[in-house]
């Protein structure tokens, strides 16, 4: 089997390479631009084929499809960073959707017999009220940022192409999931990353933090691979499926896990620089339809996903 990943070289695109890779039936390509970093696939470089193309030219897009034909396509390369989707909308807008409408055209184009996930989000769902949750695939799309309307965008893109053209479309909605190699940017690398700074005293015991009272529903993203393969693989064309633990924790709870972890004697200090215009106050999924349809349900603990990646900033810092 040849299965694409675009975005490889990402945080979940590596992890999805490796599960990939594990299968041992498996020939893997990735899609990279000439400013990726490799840090994250360095360990398997020699196991994986790097494709240059930038997903937003469409004859580039064509191109590699026409070379690597693949039996699977796993959609991942996304600006997914949403303080960044406020600051740079038109980028993140035209980035995401386009990227997209390559893909999708490509395969349309060349008439090729492939599977292809669209990584959507649980941002999507944004403007959520306590009465609507757990969280279903049913549940009304209220996009509260540049990011979360480009998602939903690219959902619908999968579907309507799927209804159009009867490509193989599989649409997912991934609820927050962390582990190794998660982003700086992101609320619990960041928190985790400045805890291994104070530890090697490379930082005041301090640590800056925006919002803790939003509820997450955090998974572990090597749960959340295999809930994407196995989406495509037994899930119905067209169709959309959420993924999480199907459980809610605040970010000060998140907070107060990490900092367990730590010997150090840390403050906590919010900062109005890290607030957001707009904030989703719940994200929390039921699960209860890809475990129906496919059989997945989350296996690795919050506390392992958390020890694993303060250990992973421990390394690095």
């Amino acid at each position: 089997m040849r299965v694409l990943i675009t975005g490889i070289t990402g945080f979940v695109g590596s992890h999805l390479a490796e599960y990939a890779l594990g299968r041992g039936d498996v020939e893997v390509f990735g899609t990279v631009r000439w400013r990726s970093r490799l840090d994250n696939v360095q360990h398997i470089l020699e196991d994986i084929h790097l494709v240059d193309c930038d997903l937003r030219d469409g004859m580039a897009t064509k191109k590699t499809l026409e070379e690597v034909k693949p039996d699977y396509i796993f959609h991942l390369a996304a600006q997914s960073f949403v303080p960044t989707s406020w600051k740079a909308p038109a980028e993140t807008l035209t980035t995401n959707i386009m990227s997209e409408l390559n893909l999708l055209e490509a395969i349309r184009d060349l008439k090729l017999d492939t599977r292809i996930q669209v990584a959507g989000s649980s941002e999507e769902y944004g403007m959520v009220y306590e009465h609507e949750t757990p969280i279903s695939e049913e549940n009304p799309l209220r996009p509260l940022s540049p990011y979360a309307v480009s998602k939903v965008a690219q959902d619908f893109l999968a579907y309507q192409y799927h209804q159009s053209y009867g490509i193989h479309t599989v649409r997912t909605r991934a609820f927050n999931h962390s582990g190794p190699r998660r982003g700086q940017v992101f609320v619990e690398s960041d928190f985790s990353r400045q805890v291994a700074l104070v530890e090697k005293g490379k930082k005041e015991p301090v640590i800056e933090v925006g919002n803790l009272e939003a509820r997450r529903d955090f998974s572990d993203v090597r749960d959340i691979v295999r809930a994407y393969w196995l989406c495509l693989e037994k899930g119905e064309p067209g169709d959309v499926y959420n993924m999480g633990s199907g459980k809610a924790i605040t970010i000060k709870e998140l907070l107060d896990l990490i900092l367990s972890m730590s010997d150090v004697d840390i403050e906590v200090r919010q900062v109005p620089e890290r607030m957001r215009p707009s904030d989703v106050m719940l994200l929390v999924t039921d699960n209860s339809k890809v475990t129906r349809v496919t059989g997945w349900k989350p296996e690795i603990p919050l506390e392992r996903t958390v020890r694993d990646l303060l250990d992973y900033w421990r390394e690095r810092v």
